[in-house]
């Protein structure tokens, strides 16, 4: 239900914020009617370090075309880009600290422009969890928008993604594979934009953000640049104007029963260890008093391991999106999550997976075959 909902974005007229805005903003173009719409930040990381980043100025102007469409004013802010392959390049421990800087970039822009919403570009291992973080500090309506995996590519007939990279890296140092086979394999492992094929720590915090209600369902995983990754972004530019004039913030979605379910969908994904140090720096962001390295040590014991992506199987992440996802995961583990979480749809978890199907069960299995009984 739409309420009546008091912009904090629109200032009282006469004031000198309100007079320095004006000026600024009518240099800019922007209308009357323009200076009272929701005003919302499209929250963007693009770089050109990382192929990680380098499709979101597309996904971007995509967005904000669409937040114009639905009545809402978009406004891009840019953060900074740290993709591990190439920050981590250096001597100095730059990745962690810059998941914090996303959050504390983001609140400059977000807080001192005192706008309304946020619509975040997640990508590479880190803007996930910063996007969440800065979600739950800010305590903004917000919706993340997962940008997508990256096309894998074949070498001498196979198949050749990231991972492959990196064994092949490691069999170089071990004088196991020549360096003109491992050059190969890295001039074809990856065909264009979006993050590491396998459930490394990006897809892994791509189906956190979906399992914990903060991206649209059924947006994760997804290939980047594809059709349904720009329906997902143009839905969720819709979905969170929208969620402003209903005022539902992240506290909201970000409860204990939220970070449950989260973790219940990496345990079963066999996500990346990351998520839980993640997940635990959001939930301090969002106020809760919740030990979330407890909460996996207790699940651990009862949820499954119901997929195998690469580096934990033999399946690619493009199979798992096809079985069904995240979504497909949750709709599997039904019985051990808590189901009447709010999520950004204005909607339960068990009202968004409501007729949920897994295609391919030998991808995404049940809970009663699964490939392991322990994480």
């Amino acid at each position: 239900m739409i309420k009546k909902v008091i912009l904090r974005s629109n200032f009282e007229p006469g004031t000198p914020r309100w007079a320095t805005r004006r000026a600024q903003w009518t240099a800019l173009g922007l209308t009357d009617e323009d200076m009272e719409k929701p005003k919302i930040a499209v929250v963007n990381s693009s770089s050109e370090l990382a192929i990680c980043f380098s499709h979101l100025d597309g996904i971007a102007k995509v967005v904000k075309e669409a937040v114009k469409a639905a009545g809402g004013l978009p406004f891009e802010i840019r953060t900074t880009a740290p993709s591990d392959f190439i920050v981590s390049a250096g001597s100095v421990g730059y990745i962690l600290s810059a998941r914090d800087l996303i959050v504390n970039d983001m609140e400059i822009a977000v807080e001192g422009a005192q706008l309304d919403g946020m619509i975040c570009l997640t990508s590479c291992d880190k803007t996930p969890p910063a996007h969440m973080m800065a979600a739950g500090r800010f305590n903004l309506p917000t919706i993340i928008v997962v940008c997508g995996y990256q096309p894998a590519g074949t070498y001498e007939g196979k198949h050749v993604d990231i991972e492959d990279v990196f064994l092949g890296a490691t069999h170089t140092m071990m004088g196991k594979l020549p360096k003109e086979k491992l050059k190969g394999m890295c001039d074809n492992a990856i065909r264009g934009p979006g993050v590491c094929q396998g459930m490394a720590t990006a897809n892994t915090m791509h189906v956190v953000c979906e399992a914990i209600g903060m991206a649209l369902p059924g947006s994760a995983p997804v290939l980047a640049n594809s059709p349904k990754m720009f329906e997902d972004a143009r839905a969720a530019a819709r979905r969170i104007v929208q969620m402003v004039l209903e005022d539902l913030r992240p506290r909201a979605i970000l409860t204990p029963g939220a970070f449950h379910n989260a973790a219940a969908a990496v345990l079963a994904v066999s996500g990346s260890i990351n998520a839980v140090k993640h997940l635990q720096a959001t939930a301090v962001e969002t106020g809760l008093d919740l030990d979330v390295f407890k909460l996996f040590e207790d699940l651990s014991r009862k949820i499954p391991v119901l997929s195998a992506v690469r580096p934990n199987g033999e399946n690619t992440i493009e199979e798992f999106e096809a079985a069904g996802g995240a979504r497909a995961i949750l709709a599997q583990l039904v019985e051990l999550l808590d189901l009447e979480v709010m999520t950004v749809t204005g909607k339960t978890l068990r009202e968004n997976l409501k007729g949920v199907k897994v295609t391919n069960e030998e991808v995404i299995r049940t809970t009663r075959n699964p490939f392991s009984r322990k994480p």
